[in-house]
């Protein structure tokens, strides 16, 4: 592909298909507009059925006709190290692109986000090659385990941290000599489109990525999930979604991994550093504007601290600046569109009615600037319980439900009785009730005295609602290969 077959500008995305720039096969689009203040990025292609099984089309004959999935895993992790290299040198303008899209503030593009982008690459570039691997010698007889590549992989990444999460799945697919098709969410196909550019530019051979646009049901996504041409599925979105690309893929018998919602507990006994856990609480549920499936949006205090902790968190969170997301002071911005602020502020309202005391925050912001953007502060509630449907489903967005508790076995008994087990924080400085917890914990990730580190060696998925499946260091090999045992007899 030559430079000047790229699209010149943002508001000229297209699909990727097997190295082309294509617009939808009926020609067809749709906008992405900046949630600050409505302003037009782009028209883009409003994928169809028939887009979805070009692509496809494309992984195919890459992965059963060309050099990749025969490339030594040196050779592979050259080219995705040069495709990071291409991520680093662009990071200020993919940071950029992420926060107008997405509105995503600044800092997190910038100093979290897209470094990670990089990141993914790099680890499972090398992954491939460090990974230890079993043979079984027994007598004569010798034993050992091939990892082949599994295919073709459809991955369909959501909105919230959308290149970070479209590289946690690109990147392993890749890395372990597969090709790909990428679906990324509707509301935030710009880094997407940007970053197949530069993959290209940095030598990724042609039909090995695909990026396709649009809608899901029977539209572009369709296929991706339906098509037998297709061997992995990897999703991260919403639980219904989840599980009717489950429903969409059994007659295939498709391995899916879906890394789905969250309503995580974010546990505060008596004996924890209130200097650490009032700051980590306000991350983990304000970060990213709420809209992180990882969010402790349970919060539980034992009540003999709870006075305490609820004046220095409600102090906290109502100092958050929230604003244009392009200015690094602003630490919130604005939520992805109208019909989600709609649905949070729904929740805010359904508090309400259950019981609920509003502490700070609880009504869309409409200042001079906020009206244009989908602004909505840090929402503190009290006085519900676990059985209320406000603190049981999913908000996605910066409200934190507050609950108290007195002893461990009730706080744990609270945290379980849920359908999510995606993730889990505990603020403690006892070391043998740390330990307790996570054993007992019904989550795919419990952190202690911290909040979203990450080791990509970790599984990464959730129980129940929250997922299906693991990703993360050997994990991600297990599912994006297809382990082969091999079993020989030596000749004496």
């Amino acid at each position: 592909m030559t430079q000047t077959q790229r699209p010149a500008q943002v508001g000229e995305v297209r699909h990727l298909i097997g190295g082309e720039w294509k617009q939808a096969s009926d020609g067809a689009t749709f906008e992405t507009r900046d949630p600050h203040d409505g302003s037009l990025l782009g028209l883009v292609p409003k994928g169809t059925a028939d887009d979805g099984r070009a692509a496809i089309t494309s992984a195919r004959t890459a992965f059963d006709e060309g050099p990749w999935p025969q490339m030594s895993p040196k050779e592979r992790a050259k080219i995705l190290h040069a495709v990071a290299d291409k991520v680093d040198e662009h990071r200020d303008e993919l940071a950029l692109l992420e926060t107008r899209d997405g509105g995503k503030g600044i800092n997190q593009s910038l100093h979290a986000e897209i470094p990670r982008v990089a990141h993914n690459l790099r680890f499972f570039a090398d992954y491939v090659s460090l990974a230890a691997n079993e043979a079984y010698p027994d007598g004569d007889l010798f034993s050992y385990v091939l990892y082949p590549p599994a295919g073709v992989v459809s991955a369909i990444s959501p909105w919230n941290a959308p290149l970070m999460l479209a590289t946690w799945k690109i990147a392993p697919a890749l890395a372990f000599g597969n090709t790909t098709v990428l679906k990324p969410a509707p509301q935030t196909p710009l880094t997407a489109h940007r970053f197949a550019e530069l993959a290209l530019e940095a030598g990724l051979p042609e039909g090995v990525l695909n990026v396709v646009h649009g809608f899901g049901g029977e539209a572009v996504a369709g296929p991706l999930t339906s098509d037998p041409r297709v061997d992995r599925i990897t999703f991260t979105g919403s639980s219904a979604t989840g599980v009717k690309i489950l429903q969409s893929a059994a007659p295939n018998h498709t391995p899916v991994s879906a890394e789905m919602g969250g309503k995580s507990a974010n546990i505060i006994f008596d004996d924890a550093d209130l200097d650490v856990a009032v700051p980590m609480s306000i991350r983990a549920i304000f970060a990213g504007n709420g809209q992180v499936c990882l969010s402790g949006s349970r919060l539980l205090v034992q009540n003999s601290i709870m006075d305490e902790f609820l004046a220095r968190f409600t102090e906290e969170a109502s100092k958050l600046t929230v604003g244009d997301p392009k200015d690094p002071s602003n630490f919130i911005g604005p939520l992805i569109e109208q019909r989600h602020l709609e649905k949070v502020h729904s929740y805010v309202e359904l508090a309400q009615e259950e019981g609920g005391k509003i502490i700070t925050g609880g009504a869309r912001l409409t200042g001079a600037d906020h009206a244009a953007g989908f602004y909505y502060p840090p929402t503190v509630i009290t006085g519900l319980t676990n059985e209320s449907r406000t603190a049981r489903e999913e908000i996605f967005g910066p409200v934190e439900t507050v609950l108290g508790f007195d002893t461990e076995d009730e706080a744990l008994r609270i945290t379980n009785d849920s359908p999510y087990g995606l993730a889990g924080m505990l603020f403690t400085q006892n070391l043998d009730r740390a330990h307790r917890m996570a054993a007992r914990w019904k989550a795919g990730t419990v952190w202690i005295n911290t909040f979203f580190e990450r080791d990509l060696r970790l599984p990464f998925g959730g129980e129940g609602s929250s997922g299906l499946g693991r990703e993360g260091g050997q994990y991600s090999r297990d599912f994006f290969t297809e382990p082969r045992a091999v079993t020989m007899r030596l000749r004496h």
